[in-house]
């Protein structure tokens, strides 16, 4: 090949007027790139309309709120902290001293560098325990029994390892099955269920403890509840909590009876008392039947048939009004046994304004109030302009809340209150956005309850982070098909949540609870809830 032939040299201005033309093709061919594109897309449209297919969807796009995270304080700017040494968070459990094959001739050892490499060892451990049998002198026999721990055919590590894989990892049961079958367990099918659903009667009681303890000693709780299938049925599951601890309980119902219910904390009970009565006035409850009720001597029923019972032989049950008096009746006595057990003594429910959490101190979620407006259908540029300027303001507001939480003050509480109704009662022009703001003004109190109350948060975050761990495992396995597979998912749901809430390893929780060989001891769960709400 013949050498390139020199070009001769650009001055500088050649070389500018040469990019400068180079420049302005680039843009030609991106504006006739970008309008090809166009008619393609509209070619294609009028191509699937010719064949009587849909059009293309408008698809609006998803603004979330980000309300509390856009009302943060900025971060401080310090350094961070060093991470600290691996190794001295590690326990070693062996040390292997790697030899140089062969060090050239004159060479000197100089000691050794350390490398530290984490590693799981999982391996099949089947055990055959030879128990001791003995004949005593009178002809009975002794057998030595089995290790604690041991109950029937597979150990309690095993065990341990299946909880965490199916409750806490979250994993399906069939693939939990071909796992162990692939690491060399011999357990059937059924075997596997019987271990997840039966005979796990201390871990739902534990969980049990946990709800009665978190009612008895929190100031605040929050609640939630999601779709759930039991039985083939669909159902409601719902989540009680707070920083300390987390609760499930799915039922068939979300009406405001089996709310109360749930907060009776197992109690089964029935009890008729001053608040149990003043519940029942505050539901517009005709006067003569309360006074039937707290006339009556009999103020504590055992159970739902002893109640009945005494609804009928009062009369009541045979009453067809306006509002239902069994209902409204039973929902007091549920309240009455709720607070005859200690329950929710001074304790504020902050929900998102479904009607059925509606009882006792409430009070209301922020973020669900601000979405209603975020989600308003508006149709013009003045909609949308009242519409931003209002959330705008609530924005403010909530930042001025939450800064409120931290250093309350009488002149701030007054502020608030002030500006809650300036913001809630405007006029913007914007009919819809008028009414709803309306609305929202008629939950002050609910609302602005953390001006009384500033330990309360905001919003229920909690709760909504907490219940979506039931939404995957309704998303992955379903629903559940036994009253002990339903027990056994929502109490195992709770205790896992709670023992991350208490900074407890739920793998080391499991480890103590099944008396698995040189375990973490783990106090019960119900006493640490009740130690961290009574800590400063």
């Amino acid at each position: 090949m013949s050498p390139p032939i020199d070009s001769p040299p650009l001055s500088s201005a050649e070389k500018d007027a040469l990019i400068a033309s180079l420049c302005a093709e680039n843009d030609e061919l991106k504006t006739m790139v970008a309008e090809l594109q166009r008619l393609a897309a509209a070619l294609h449209d009028e191509i699937t309309r010719l064949k009587g297919g849909p059009g293309r969807p408008n698809i609006k796009p998803s603004k979330p709120s980000g309300m509390e995270r856009g009302t943060e304080r900025d971060p401080p700017k310090d350094k961070k902290a060093p991470r600290g040494s691996t190794r001295s968070k590690l326990t070693v459990n062996e040390e292997k001293v790697v030899k140089v094959a062969a060090p050239p001739p004159g060479s000197r050892f100089k000691g050794y560098t350390s490398y530290l490499v984490q590693d799981l060892v999982i391996v099949p451990h089947a055990v055959n325990f030879r128990c001791e049998r003995w004949q005593t002198a009178d002809g009975e026999m002794i057998t030595a029994p089995l290790p604690t721990g041991v109950d029937g055919h597979f150990g309690p590590q095993l065990r341990r390892f299946v909880l965490a894989q199916y409750h806490e990892a979250q994993t399906t049961m069939p693939r939990l099955l071909t796992l162990l079958h692939s690491l060399g367990i011999l357990i059937s099918k059924r075997q596997l269920v019987r271990m997840l659903t039966t005979e796990q009667d201390d871990f739902v009681n534990e969980a049990r403890d946990v709800l009665h303890a978190g009612l008895s000693s929190a100031s605040w709780i929050t609640v939630d509840d999601t779709g759930a299938r039991h039985k083939a049925s669909n159902g409601f599951c719902t989540q009680i909590g707070n920083d300390d601890f987390a609760w499930f309980g799915t039922t068939g119902s979300k009406s405001r009876l089996n709310f109360l219910e749930l907060l009776r904390a197992g109690n089964t009970d029935y009890v008729i008392n001053d608040e149990a009565l003043a519940y029942m006035r505050q539901r517009a409850l005709a006067g003569p039947v309360i006074d039937l009720l707290a006339e009556h001597p009999d103020k504590q029923f055992p159970h739902h048939k002893a109640w009945n019972a005494h609804l009928d032989a009062l009369g009541i049950t045979a009453l067809k009004v306006n509002p239902n008096p069994v209902l409204i009746a039973t929902e007091g006595a549920v309240w009455g046994s709720v607070k005859a057990h200690g329950l929710l003594a001074d304790t504020v429910i902050v929900s998102d304004d479904a009607g059925q959490f509606n009882v006792g101190d409430h009070g209301l979620c922020w973020i669900h109030a601000e979405r209603l407006i975020h989600k308003l259908d508006t149709f013009t540029d003045a909609h949308r302009a009242a519409q931003d300027s209002v959330r705008k303001q609530i924005w403010e507001l909530y930042a001025d809340l939450k800064a409120y939480r931290r250093d309350p003050t009488p002149d701030s509480k007054v502020a608030l209150q002030a500006r809650f109704d300036a913001i809630l009662t405007q006029k913007t022009g914007f009919a819809t956005l008028d009414r709803l703001l309306r609305r929202l003004h008629a939950n002050k109190t609910e609302l602005l309850m953390v001006l009384e109350r500033p330990e309360i948060p905001l919003h229920t975050n909690g709760s909504e982070n907490d219940i979506r761990s039931q939404v995957t495992r309704r998303k992955i396995s379903g629903g559940t098909r036994s009253d002990g597979g339903r027990q056994c998912r929502d109490a195992f749901l709770g205790l896992a949540k709670t023992c991350g809430k208490l900074a407890v390893s739920f793998w080391d929780y499991l480890g103590d609870r099944l008396a698995v060989p040189g375990a973490k001891v783990i106090p019960h769960l119900p006493e640490l809830i009740r130690a961290s709400a009574q800590a400063p």
